[in-house]
């Protein structure tokens, strides 16, 4: 079905299902050999541009830093929209990317590489993974995060780290089949991933009741597709606009196999924990809280996917109407000010900030192919 939709696309897709991270995968393979604290310590140095650490870095690490260049529609300036458009949406757009994008994401095979890593399956590891996506999320749409010395950047170099040695973890270990799977963590599904992140966030932000114009829908989709560029997703199959990125999440999804038991535990980990994510402790508001997620959740990506993910059955007529007129209300009473204000206050409550200390940053990368066998990080 996909190659009759757009056959070039569909072999495209499915070309990079084979294909990682190119430049940074053979080094992390030369790498596998350095003692984890070294490891780890070049890696903060290379990201943090400290030469007098970097001197004695291997080279192949060296050489990777060095060789990093901006693409050549890289633009700053034309960032700035989705920034300000992001700190006036802000509750939106986390309900959206919650509920409904990374829902999406592991309705794919990606979320066989969470599972047989372990990295997501129960709520207290699902909250944690919540709060850090917060975090990557509130750091891209921070003024300057996406500059060279920003934490957005900085984040998503760290990403694309974790990504590598993950991939390296996988695929030379007897639990990822390689054959029946292709690459984990391959440059198709980080493709597909920023896809949904970007595009996508903006379809279900827009649903639940954000607003943005033209020009800052096209600026939140520019600094979805850097991110992405920082992360290593390959150019063949980065998006360049939003109509291109509509057609990779099609085409995606026409390639990708029904979601399985794998995905399933990922969604469902994933809306267990956005209570706790919140703060919330009393378990009747838990409760309340977890059935609104599944409600929005199955009107934003469909009962035929809810059903396939086992979410629980539920009504969802007018429930994004309902939620759209409460923040509506919300918005009128309240100056740009203070809805800009509250916003970044809850993000940063909702964030994982304790690395090191309030603003610290770790660079710990996994160190065995279960992560509750492995280094924290």
């Amino acid at each position: 079905m996909a190659r009759r939709y757009d056959r070039e696309l569909a072999d495209n897709y499915l070309r990079h299902t084979t294909v990682g991270d190119p430049p940074l995968d053979p080094v992390m393979e030369e790498l596998a050999g350095l003692p984890t604290q070294d490891l780890h310590r070049f890696i903060k140095a290379g990201i943090d541009e400290e030469e007098d650490v970097m001197r004695s870095a291997p080279s192949a690490l060296r050489d990777f830093f060095d060789n990093l260049e901006d693409p050549p529609w890289f633009e700053y300036e034309s960032f700035r929209a989705g920034m300000r458009a992001f700190h006036m949406n802000t509750t939106n757009m986390l309900v959206a990317f919650v509920t409904g994008v990374l829902i999406e994401g592991f309705a794919t095979m990606i979320a066989k590489s969470f599972a047989t890593t372990g990295r997501v399956l129960n709520r207290s590891t699902a909250r944690r993974r919540l709060m850090q996506n917060n975090r990557h999320l509130l750091e891209l749409f921070f003024p300057g995060g996406l500059r060279r010395d920003g934490d957005g950047w900085k984040l998503s170099m760290r990403l694309r780290f974790v990504h590598a040695k993950v991939r390296h973890l996988l695929a030379n270990s007897n639990e990822w089949n390689t054959e029946a799977w292709g690459l984990p963590l391959s440059a198709a599904h980080l493709g597909f991933a920023i896809t949904v992140f970007s595009m996508r966030l903006m379809q279900h932000s827009v649903a639940v009741g954000a607003t943005f114009n033209q020009e800052e829908k096209d600026s939140i989709i520019r600094i979805w597709r850097y991110a992405g560029h920082v992360m290593g997703v390959p150019e063949s199959i980065l998006f360049t606009d939003e109509a291109h990125a509509r057609e990779i999440f099609k085409i995606a999804l026409m390639c990708e196999p029904e979601p399985d038991h794998d995905s399933a535990t990922m969604a469902n980990a994933l809306v267990e924990a956005i209570p706790l994510t919140a703060g919330i402790e009393d378990p009747d508001e838990q409760r309340d809280v977890k059935a609104l997620a599944y409600r929005l959740s199955r009107s934003l990506i469909g009962n035929r996917l809810a059903d396939q993910l086992r979410f629980p059955k539920t009504n969802t007529f007018g429930v994004l109407l309902l939620y759209r007129l409460k923040q509506r209300l919300q918005k009128l009473l309240k100056s740009k000010q203070s809805i800009r204000s509250e916003n970044f206050t809850q993000m940063l409550e909702i964030s994982v900030y304790d690395e090191v200390g309030l603003g610290g940053m770790s660079y710990r990368m996994p160190d065995h192919v279960q992560s509750s066998k492995s280094s924290p990080y």
